[in-house]
């Protein structure tokens, strides 16, 4: 399959892109540093300059069956007002150049399909509900405002003829990335503990399935629209601390009170403090099978180094 790929230098970038190149994927890669992109991923990408302030290069799109977007400013970070406008502009107005790109290819030329990421937080704060699918209406506050606008974008893909899909992402647990470095450092201290209530439901997805359901998203023929990348097993914040703390035997009871996040982190602290009962609806109907359903078995592979089972789809070996 021949895929152009955007944010392929970040955390799931990197390892998407090992693993379409380990299958025998030839793949292109959008970056604003062609040299800084084939250090990071292998002489084997085809790296085209692309700094997502201005339209898509169409040669860089021309003939690939899928194109693939994770691009965008980096969500861990003080919201400042400045910082708030990277978020959003990197992923909307990136997303739109993309589409405009998109929109210059012709014919048997024009891609396929186009996988575009985003978060479950577009459904806001819904500790209070219940469990929440795919068909959910957005919620409010300013990652819901983010991707809303992105997938809004993504989906002006449609128009042009291609099957569009948004994986709305989870907290992404990986040993080397992401939010799971800073906590399991603080759970070895013994210092882990319930954030606020405790009692906000914490959606997460073990690396491997997430990169699982892009995988079969991107090969899947019926997969359109959004899918929540989620394990089934979701758990309140509380109950992830103190899974995390038993992982490396520490406990984990010492609580955060929601001011103490709100001076420290601002108006970031909504990352921690509130949360929804996404599930994988979409994903099961498209008959993924998680490697990773349940949190402790997947604390025990991320944070021993043991492999679980693979997941279904071409990862296979992936992270074994």
């Amino acid at each position: 399959m021949r895929v152009t790929v955007t944010g392929a230098t970040g955390g799931i970038g990197r390892l998407l892109v090992a693993t379409l190149l380990e299958r025998g994927d030839d793949v292109t890669v959008l970056t604003r540093d062609p040299d800084r992109a084939y250090d990071a991923l292998g002489p084997d990408v085809h790296a085209h300059a692309w700094d997502s302030t201005s339209t898509a290069p169409a040669e860089a799109l021309a003939g690939r069956d899928a194109v693939i977007n994770l691009a965008g400013e980096r969500i861990d970070q003080r919201w400042s007002d400045e910082a708030k406008g990277r978020i959003m502009s990197s992923r909307r107005d990136g997303t739109r150049h993309l589409v405009e790109g998109i929109a210059l290819t012709e014919g048997d030329d024009r891609p396929l399909a186009l996988i575009s990421g985003s978060a479950t937080g577009i459904y806001g704060d819904r500790t209070g509900d219940g469990e929440i699918d795919e068909t959910a209406e957005p919620g409010e506050g300013f990652l819901s405002d983010v991707c809303v606008a992105w997938e809004a974008e993504a989906r002006r893909a449609e128009a042009l003829g291609l099957r569009v899909v948004v994986i709305r992402t989870g907290t992404v647990l990986d040993p080397e990335h992401g939010a799971l470095v800073p906590l399991k450092k603080v759970a070895k201290f013994g210092v882990l503990g319930p954030l606020g209530s405790g009692r906000q439901p914490f959606p997460w997805i073990h690396v491997t399935d997430e990169l699982g359901l892009i995988l079969h998203a991107l090969d899947s023929g019926r997969a359109s629209g959004p899918i929540n990348a989620v394990a089934p097993g979701i758990v309140t914040q509380a109950q992830f601390a103190r899974a995390l703390g038993k992982a490396v035997h520490r406990p984990a009871f010492l609580p955060a009170p929601a001011f103490a996040a709100k001076t420290l982190l601002g108006e970031q602290a909504e990352l921690l403090l509130s949360g929804a009962w996404a599930v994988p609806s979409a994903a099961r109907d498209l008959g993924y099978a998680f490697a990773f359903p349940e949190l402790p078995s997947a604390l025990d592979d991320l944070l021993s180094g043991r492999s679980g089972d693979e997941p279904s789809g071409p990862l296979g070996e992936l992270l074994g």
